[in-house]
């Protein structure tokens, strides 16, 4: 929502920042459920760019109470910093990505949750033009059908990132959007909470693709993505797909051979199978400008209206590993001891450091890299 600039008059200046907008941020406020380096921490650089931040959101439409309001409890997040600066460039392969996207335990929870809310996703595949599983997939991937919505002060995330300057011009357009959305009294500061860059709700909107496209679907005048009841989330995920070019009547695309309609063919990995796709991949895309996403949105999609798992098969691992092999070693690490968290096929950090364990207490260079050898001295 675009607001009006505010002038405000009387006095010789905006009416003494200080006390216009109340001065300081207050006591910083300690979050239930956050580990100690996402609790607010004392820090005088943030506290003077809070300051300095003050007017220009008042200039830019922000009322100095809702500054205020808005920045009483906030400080300054120093794992935000850490998290930013320290994020891995790692690209998982596309088989590795749908054995997680669409493992059984997310088509089995994404069809039970379908189930639950099968009146509201046909409404607003009614309204939007958006196939129901589509919206559901993505709240699948998002935030695990809402498990996983975030629960850091979006305040206190953004205007750490925006003091730390690295993409500081990007994060205070974030936070100017997070305050509007508190003007505008779609939520509060305390409810408006996410993941440490700012993503929000049940669909992980940023502050201002909210602002561009979330939606009042339940009709309460607040454009609530926070809620329990995910109905405005959905209803907003299908807007922002419908604004962003989706083709009412079209799918998405599918596998090469089972039931893909004419379209682009790409392979994301060589040797694995292939997938034709339409326009709509795109409008997937502009929610998340990721091939392997847009294929996981697509195939937990399909998977959710009870279609099959992907058929073709994908090509061993640079280890020489099959993922049925991967399984295999994950579960013969479990037996011998050493936690894998579970047995997907996909090695993480976790499956990586139970190699190493096992690698360093039987006289083996620590590697952590799984190969056939290792499997079949843990008699795979």
């Amino acid at each position: 929502m675009q607001m009006t600039r505010r002038i405000f008059v009387g006095g010789a200046t905006l009416c003494g920042l200080s006390a216009c907008v109340g001065g300081g941020v207050g006591a910083p406020v300690a979050r239930a459920g956050l580990p100690p380096d996402l609790q607010p921490a004392p820090n005088a650089g943030w506290s003077a760019w809070v300051d300095a931040f003050r007017g220009r959101a008042v200039s830019a439409g922000i009322g100095p109470e809702i500054v205020s309001r808005s920045f009483q409890g906030a400080g300054f997040l120093p794992g935000v910093i850490e998290r930013d600066r320290n994020q891995t460039e790692f690209t998982r392969s596309l088989e590795d990505y749908l054995s997680i996207a669409a493992s059984d335990e997310k088509v089995a929870t994404g069809r039970a949750r379908f189930a639950q809310y099968r009146g509201t996703l046909n409404a607003i595949e009614a309204r939007y033009g958006v196939p129901a599983q589509i919206v559901a997939a993505i709240w699948g991937l998002e935030s695990n059908y809402g498990a996983r919505r975030g629960n850091i002060p979006i305040v206190s995330s953004t205007s750490t990132l925006a003091y730390d300057g690295r993409r500081g011009a990007f994060f205070e357009k974030q936070l100017l959007a997070a305050l509007r959305i508190v003007q505008r009294g779609d939520t509060t500061p305390d409810r408006m909470v996410g993941s440490w860059a700012g993503a929000m709700g049940h669909t992980q909107f940023i502050p201002t693709s909210y602002q561009a496209f979330a939606v009042d679907f339940t009709g309460d005048g607040r454009r609530d993505i926070w809620s329990e009841d995910p109905s405005d989330a959905l209803a907003s995920t299908a807007a922002y797909l419908a604004k962003s070019g989706w083709q009412r009547g079209l799918n998405w695309g599918g596998e090469v051979g089972v039931s893909a309609p004419a379209g682009e063919t790409i392979t994301p990995q060589p040797g694995g199978p292939s997938f034709r796709v339409t326009r709509n991949f795109g409008a997937i895309k502009r929610y998340n400008n990721s091939t392997n996403y847009a294929i996981g949105v697509g195939h937990l999609a399909d998977r959710i209206a009870g279609g099959p798992a992907i058929r073709a098969n994908f090509p061993p691992d640079r280890y020489g590993l099959t993922k049925d092999q991967r399984i295999a070693l994950q579960r013969g690490l479990t037996r011998a001891g050493y936690d894998t968290d579970g047995a997907d096929g996909v090695f993480g950090p976790k499956s990586r450091a139970a190699v190493a364990a096992y690698q360093r207490a039987n006289g083996l260079t620590p590697t952590g890299d799984p190969s056939v050898q290792l499997l079949r001295s843990l008699g795979g």
